[in-house]
């Protein structure tokens, strides 16, 4: 269940899904510049992050 909810944040805010399943470290930043760069590969690298943990 907890997941599910980390992956609806991670469609609305993909770098706060990431954040909430594994904290400040290389996937955040990852993810921070996906985001950026475009906002579909934010949420596919956020979903898949927490779904690999």
């Amino acid at each position: 269940m907890a997941d599910l909810i980390r992956i609806l944040i991670a469609i609305l805010l993909p770098p706060l899904g990431v954040f909430l399943q594994v904290g400040i470290g290389k996937h955040f930043w990852i993810n921070i510049i996906l985001t950026l760069l475009g906002y579909i590969p934010g949420i596919v690298h956020a979903v898949w992050v927490i779904a690999k943990k």
